[in-house]
């Protein structure tokens, strides 16, 4: 009787592949042999979850096991990236890189590599101006001691006998619809079309290891927190000198204490005292790309906004720049010296503005009392 590849992985017949994924790595490696050392029937427990994996993670495959309850024997290579038996450094590839042991073609040794996915933080000003930035990557690359090979040096793969090189093998089965032929990767090769006598001690068979690398990425100017860039090529190996995937690069922006982000146009609140404001002025303004004279209109209200065209953030495959937009508030001043009241009293009454009588304190409260 056929294995129930769903209770093998622990999820539902309507399980999405995703799913199957998630329940995949996690049973690999609770029954990994690497992880049972005493448990003699680890490995072929272990084998078991990664053909049902095999099967479920492949859609055309997925749907003849649910019509005909189909155990092919063709598909039992592992799941995860490092093939054959013993490959203990194979669940660390599936777990850190997913992907399958065979590409769409049944061969797995020219499978590309997987995309990878890196996060990096900038100040405001490096997103706004660009910069060349480093970040550090942990990912798989062609392993130097057996050239991505996959073979111990000195060795070489041979010929896999059971399908003559091509990774798959053709099968034909009778079904309530009649003879149907399947293919599927080689079962003895694991869809490599080669045998490796000797695997790499280093890589354990693989031709590929993980190790941490450092990348330079130009950011351009403009990018934004959840801006991606994608360098082509940059990311996982894929095994036995198999392409590489790609890398992205998520960015997150720091915030800036004077200026906030709308768009490629910046925005400041710009505090006035009540004085200029009033009377106008001629001041002083730090931009990003340094300092403006900025006029400020005798009169000015509350709500005013002075527009900087383009002193905002470069647009990103365009031309220009936003613009920098200053939004003016108007500051009462909280603690007026004696001098400084007795001249805004003068103005109000000039101004025929009535305004709170003045408060002397104790002593004017005292000679009050005496009247």
């Amino acid at each position: 009787m056929a294995d129930d590849y769903y209770g093998l992985l622990g999820v539902e017949r309507d399980a999405s592949a995703e799913d199957i994924k998630r329940a995949y790595r996690r049973r690999a490696r609770e029954l990994h042999p690497d992880a049972n050392p005493d448990d003699s029937n680890a490995e072929a427990r272990f084998k078991q979850v990664a053909r049902a994996y095999e099967t479920l993670s492949d859609a055309d495959r997925r749907n003849r096991y649910d019509r005909f309850g189909t155990d092919d024997p063709g598909a039992a290579g592992f799941g995860g990236p490092f093939g054959g038996a013993g490959a203990g450094l194979g669940d660390i590839f599936e777990a850190f890189f997913g992907g399958g042991a065979a590409g769409g073609d049944g061969s797995r040794g020219s499978s590309r590599g997987v995309d990878l996915e890196v996060a990096a933080e900038l100040d405001f000003e490096e997103a706004v101006f660009g910069i060349k930035h480093t970040v550090v990557v942990r990912t798989a690359v062609s392993c130097d001691a057996c050239e991505a090979t996959g073979a111990e040096p000195g060795t070489s793969a041979t010929t896999c006998p059971e399908c003559s090189g091509a990774g798959q093998v053709r099968r034909v089965r009778q079904s309530i619809l009649g003879q149907m032929v399947t293919a599927g990767p080689c079962g003895r090769c694991n869809g490599d079309g080669e045998l490796i006598a000797n695997p790499c001690k280093v890589c354990g068979g693989e031709g590929r290891e993980i190790v941490e690398r450092d990348y330079t990425v130009d950011i351009p100017p403009g990018v934004d927190s959840g801006s991606t860039l994608r360098l082509s090529g940059r990311g996982a190996v894929g095994p036995r000198s198999g392409p590489a995937g790609d890398l992205y690069v998520q960015i997150r922006v720091r915030p800036h204490e004077r200026f906030t982000r709308e768009g490629y146009d910046l925005h400041h609140r710009l505090e006035l005292p009540m004085t200029q404001a009033s009377l106008g002025a001629h001041i002083e303004f730090e931009t990003l790309d340094g300092t403006e004279d900025l006029v400020i209109p005798k009169g000015t209200q509350s709500g005013r906004v002075f527009r900087l065209r383009g002193r905002g953030v470069p647009q990103l495959e365009g031309r220009g720049r936003g613009d920098l937009l200053l939004h003016a508030e108007v500051a009462t001043p909280a603690a007026l010296s004696t001098e400084e009241e007795e001249l805004l009293r003068r103005l109000a009454e000039l101004r025929q503005e009535e305004v709170a009588p003045a408060d002397d304190g104790f002593l004017s409260r005292i000679r009050s009392a005496f009247r």
